[in-house]
């Protein structure tokens, strides 16, 4: 079975893009928002990985990543930071969110389809605590 990968951006053309990108290799689904990405999770979906732009416009500025981060059900899913934020803050607030992988825009579609591959390949903490 494919992997799963939610990503989350208000831009159409950037949720169009990371469908065309990972298409093939992955089911993706797509949210133009913040509230709308927490709807399809509180629907029981569990995604492998989450990709986000934290700047959405039906919240505060990185409030989803804040959310998916602290909490017990979400928080084993890697995110990934897709954002137009300037490249120092936005590491800056990766680390303090315990972000590992993050972009900013424009960016290279083939190296974030390899980071993805290889935040996958990796098992979570809760899946090596099963065996």
């Amino acid at each position: 079975m494919k992997k799963h990968i939610l990503a989350v951006d208000d831009s159409r053309a950037i949720r169009f893009l990371l469908q065309t990108i990972f298409k093939a290799d992955y089911r993706i689904t797509t949210a133009p928002d913040g509230l709308s990405a927490m709807y399809f999770l509180n629907k029981g979906n569990n995604p492998d990985v989450i990709i986000v732009d934290p700047e959405l416009p039906d919240m505060p500025n990185w409030e989803l990543v804040k959310n998916l981060q602290s909490s017990g059900l979400y928080g084993e899913i890697p995110v990934v930071v897709l954002t137009n934020g300037d490249h120092e803050e936005v590491k800056t607030k990766c680390i303090k969110y315990g972000i590992k992988v993050f972009f900013t825009k424009p960016f290279n579609p083939v190296r974030l389809a390899e980071d993805i591959e290889q935040l996958l390949a990796v098992p979570s903490r809760s899946a090596m605590a099963t065996m």
